[in-house]
């Protein structure tokens, strides 16, 4: 299969990787010294057991010099998209099939929904409508990513743990196209499935990312920190039951508690979670992605949450702050 994984980051850089050394035709599209590395040496793949693999395959700058594809994977951060997204069409042939692999609740959350929000536009993630325009609905299929995985050095992806890539068309039917990427995905040594509520496991990620995130970058605290410390563990299940009670107005069902939601967290570890990480090394942060669009999802269905409300504000004056301190401004100047 030919495959463009766009972004070739921890997750890009994992599946990208794998995805090659199982035979498939890979292109990454990535920048810099990362992209540089790719093309001299190949993508270096080290697995949790120690095991090291080289995978050589095509790596370029833009969408417009990978070619047609059969599957593009979005491996770039939410808020990354647009800038992939208005020459993305030069990956397309007819039946191009486009894999979204982002953190949190995905733009196209209520495109083929059915019910009454069907159609219904995310502004936190889509302002302009640029990504419903490119990216049309048709072709995508949602994926759940739960392994967890780093670049440690440019050209180098180390995998932390975790091998599992739930998938689903959004309508919920289950096509043979659905069907061949689960396929791939297997041949390539993840485990997959074919699901028909893809946004009930968004859902029951989104837990994770809307309350363990936005807290380990407000306090550098690791998921067992987190979950080890009555208070941060009391005000994570406050969060997620207000998600709950949102998604469950739009018929999610979850199919665990919140309190092994918890334990499957702090069982992880010292695992500093991706917010975190982008705090550390001076990123800009997934603010919309994992908490803005629960929030506007709850004014859509007319459900409050305030403590969400009162951790996503902290953590956008965090994101801005970050980007002050990027930019040379000083910090008496914030207002």
């Amino acid at each position: 299969m030919r495959i463009c994984v766009v972004g070739a980051g921890a997750i890009g850089g994992l599946l990208a990787a794998k995805l090659s050394l199982a035979g498939n035709e890979v292109t990454v599209v990535d920048q810099g010294v990362h992209l540089k590395a790719i093309q001299d040496n190949g993508l270096k793949l080290v697995w949790e057991d120690g095991s090291e693999h080289v995978a050589q395959l095509n790596a370029v700058a833009g969408v417009a010099e990978a070619g047609p594809q059969d599957l593009v994977i979005l491996s770039l951060k939410a808020h990354f998209l647009d800038q992939v997204a208005r020459d993305i069409d030069a990956l397309f042939d007819e039946d191009t099939m486009v894999l979204t692999t982002q953190n949190g609740i995905p733009w196209w959350y209520f495109q083929r929904h059915g019910g009454p929000h069907d159609g219904q536009k995310l502004d936190s993630l889509d302002p302009t409508g640029l990504l419903t325009r490119h990216i049309p609905a048709e072709r995508i299929i949602g994926c759940v990513v739960y392994p967890a995985a780093a670049v440690t050095e440019p050209g180098v992806i180390h995998h932390v743990e975790g091998d599992r890539f739930p998938l689903g068309e959004l309508d919920g039917c289950m096509s043979e196209r659905v069907q061949s990427v689960h396929d791939v995905l297997e041949d390539a040594g993840f485990r997959s499935r074919v699901l028909d509520d893809i946004r009930s496991e968004i859902w029951l990620k989104a837990w994770g990312n809307l309350s363990f995130n936005p807290i380990s970058a407000l306090t550098h605290a690791t998921l067992v920190d987190i979950c080890e410390f009555a208070e941060t563990r009391e005000l994570a299940a406050t969060m997620m039951q207000e998600a709950q009670t949102i998604a469950e107005k739009l018929g999610v069902t979850f199919r665990h508690t919140i309190e092994k939601r918890i334990e499957g967290a702090a069982s992880v570890g010292k695992h500093k979670t991706s917010m975190l990480q982008d705090v550390e090394h001076g990123r800009s942060l997934e603010t919309e992605a994992l908490i803005g669009a629960v929030l506007e999802i709850g004014r859509v269905t007319g459900t409050q949450a305030p403590a969400i409300q009162a951790v996503y504000a902290c953590v956008k004056l965090l994101n801005k702050v970050m980007l002050l301190e990027r930019a040379g401004v000083q910090l008496s100047a914030v207002s």
